[in-house]
């Protein structure tokens, strides 16, 4: 545990790539048993937003709101969230239109994320990486 607690206390990195880890799995795991979608792009939770939204905290929790990382972070995050729900959904209409058109290649209609599956990620990242910092001290 101590070993634990040192490497994360020294990388940082390590707590939001575990909350995306953790988020990856239970989005394919939620996606598979409730809807038989195994594998696949979008679901719920978003593992992009959980990741940014860990990583704006362990920001804030290692240099604070007022430094320029955390600025960094900030804007960072907003930039994958608005992607997540906004432009990457734009990319699944716009699959599924050349798919009604062309027949010779299906292209995958599932690459974005409802605001919903968004907002989940983000309280999913937020909530794991507040207990981690709890249980790491």
């Amino acid at each position: 545990m101590e070993l634990f607690a040192y490497y994360v206390s020294s990388y940082v990195f390590l707590v939001p790539l575990s909350v995306m880890i953790l988020a990856e799995a239970t989005k394919h795991l939620n996606e598979g048993v409730l809807h038989g979608i195994w594998f696949q792009h979008g679901g719920m939770p978003s593992s992009h937003s959980a990741f940014v939204a860990s990583l704006m905290m362990v920001v804030a929790e290692k240099d604070g709101i007022g430094g320029t990382t955390f600025a960094i972070a900030t804007v960072l995050a907003c930039i994958v969230w608005y992607d997540a729900a906004f432009v990457r959904s734009q990319v699944g209409k716009q699959a599924r239109a050349l798919n009604v058109l062309q027949q010779f290649q299906a292209f995958s209609e599932r690459v974005g994320h409802s605001v919903s599956e968004v907002v989940v990620g983000v309280a999913f990242g937020v909530i794991v990486t507040w207990f981690g910092i709890w249980w790491l001290g």
